[in-house]
């Protein structure tokens, strides 16, 4: 006589919940802040609730239209440029490194100089729309390059011998094998380069004088005490941003799923690692990289004819900071801003880069229960910056717990896109061979994905570097009154010139002394890897 298994019937409401968990989490938290927001639980009413914000923007249908045309368009020609740009330049520096290597510098100072201290500079010397534009391009450069390059670099070398014993060049191995392999990074960095196009466009308009725009309505909104208008702002810069967030990434999904690597690239880390040492040449090119970027400041303003009175090169610099009659006053004061700058930007960095690799981890390992947290992490990217801090200040106050919270939020979700990608690419044959021994999750996750997807790792701090420092000094421009924001915001009012150069010029300074500080710790760590993999 048979026996048949009988299977127990699956709870129809259990299974339901674990489908639409993010769903059901998701209407949940809009029903508590419906209630925080009536009752005003949240800092004394700082919290709307989700109708009080639709009933504003019923209320300023009038005028949001041509706001956000004023933005959206400078904010788009910005997108277009840069990562047009961007894309070249990753191409130029994988076919010709010399260039790379001598141009690191000037790439590293259009994505560290700070978007808050370019914007003015832009003011004074281009008008109409340029300087959105203009900043809007810088914003994605960086992202967008890095990615790529990443890419570029980031490929099988067994093609790459089969073409070129056939004969090929380095153009049929960048048509055939690096484009190709490029792609889910590049579009990586264009998810992360959408939301930065809209953050750079509005950081143009502060202090513009232009008439339309998101970001000066924002101002504008600032000083009436309506948080429901500086949440309907910031609610539809998220969404602006969003549309093109989103769009990149449902293309990223599908060419992730055609792009697999099935075996580990073995020359993946000396590439992306480069030579390093103390080499005449190594010394040579990193001389040549420190000295280009001085050469370019002081042509490009040569170039437009500039007044020393607004543009300072970098003689006139040197001049201001220390032969000045009020030199002594301008150390000691950029001194001051530093000492309370650089810490908490530090610390947002180490704790954005923390949450954003543990929480990838966890999306990788376990996705339902990542999942959940996405929609919270999109938030944080997607609103940009401007728009996002005020909101943080409504509900936090305005202190130092706020600008560790904005420079943690900014420094996250672009490390997290990163890290993510390179945790997707990681050969799925590998793991399958870990698999076979038995080898727990953890154990894949430690033995290869984590090793396999260190370049990314890196490349999500250097991106993460400068957005710190960035996201400190919004905080602190427009809400804590410290650091290195309000001196540059004081400077602004008093028409300093010479203190807004110099504030620029020591963000710079100091954003790429952390990226070359985050190269010596990848070479490092990949060097020791590789000799214990000997």
């Amino acid at each position: 006589m048979s026996t048949v298994a009988v299977t127990p019937a699956a709870n129809p409401v259990a299974e339901f919940a674990s489908r639409h968990a993010g769903w059901l989490i998701g209407l949940g938290a809009l029903a508590l802040w419906e209630l925080a927001g009536d009752y005003n639980l949240v800092a004394g009413g700082a919290l709307p609730s989700p109708s009080e914000i639709i009933r504003q923007i019923w209320l300023d249908r009038q005028y949001l239209p041509r706001h956000i045309g004023a933005t959206v368009w400078p904010a788009l020609l910005g997108f277009l440029i840069g990562n047009t740009i961007a894309i070249l330049a990753a191409i130029t520096f994988v076919l010709w490194p010399p260039v790379e290597r001598l141009t690191r510098g000037i790439s590293i100072t259009i994505f560290a100089i700070p978007a808050v201290a370019l914007g003015p500079i832009l003011v004074l010397t281009v008008d109409g729309i340029k300087p959105m534009v203009v900043l809007a391009a810088v914003s994605v450069y960086f992202p967008t390059m890095i990615a790529m390059l990443v890419g570029l670099k980031d490929i099988d070398p067994r093609p790459v011998d089969l073409i070129r014993a056939y004969g090929g060049t380095r153009r049929h191995i960048l048509l055939h094998v690096r484009l190709r392999s490029s792609l889910p990074s590049l579009l990586a960095g264009l998810k992360v380069a959408a939301p930065a196009a809209v953050l750079g466009a509005i950081l143009a308009e502060f202090g513009s004088g232009q008439r339309w725009g998101l970001g000066t309505y924002l101002l504008g909104s600032i000083g009436m005490g309506n948080p429901a208008r500086i949440w309907e702002i910031g609610l539809i810069a998220t969404a602006i941003a969003s549309i093109g967030y989103v769009a990149f990434a449902l293309i990223a999904g599908r060419a992730t799923a055609r792009t697999k690597q099935v075996t580990i690239a073995s020359a993946t880390p000396q590439d992306l690692a480069g030579t390093g040492g103390f080499t005449p040449i190594n010394i040579a090119y990193a001389v040549g990289a420190a000295v280009v970027p001085f050469i370019a400041w002081w042509g490009i303003m040569k170039w437009l004819d500039l007044s020393p009175i607004i543009a300072k090169d970098p003689i006139g610099l040197w001049n201001y900071f220390f032969n000045a009659r009020n030199s002594a006053v301008t150390q000691a004061s950029l001194w001051d801003a530093l000492l309370q700058s650089v810490p908490i930007a530090l610390l947002g960095l180490a704790i954005g880069l923390a949450v954003a690799f543990g929480l990838a981890v966890l999306i990788s390992t376990r996705p339902r229960i990542g999942n959940v947290f996405l929609p919270v992490a999109l938030v944080t990217q997607t609103m940009p910056l401007v728009a996002w801090a005020p909101i943080i200040v409504l509900l936090f106050g305005r202190d130092l717990t706020t600008t560790l919270i904005i420079a943690a939020s900014v420094t996250f979700f672009p490390a997290l896109v990163t890290i993510l990608q390179g945790l997707s690419l990681v050969p799925r044959s590998a793991l399958d061979v870990l698999r076979t021994y038995g080898a727990s999750g953890a154990q894949q996750m430690r033995m290869v994905s984590i090793p396999s997807s260190i370049p990314y790792v890196m490349a999500a701090a250097r991106v993460a570097v400068p957005r710190a420092l960035l996201g400190v000094m919004i905080a602190e421009w427009l809400a804590t009154g410290m650091g290195l924001g309000n001196l540059l915001n004081r400077a602004r009012g008093s028409l300093d010139y010479g203190m807004i150069w110099t504030v620029a010029f020591t963000s710079v300074a100091i954003s790429i002394l952390f990226y070359q500080l985050v190269t010596v710790v990848e070479r490092a760590f990949l060097k020791k890897y590789r000799a214990g993999s000997a």
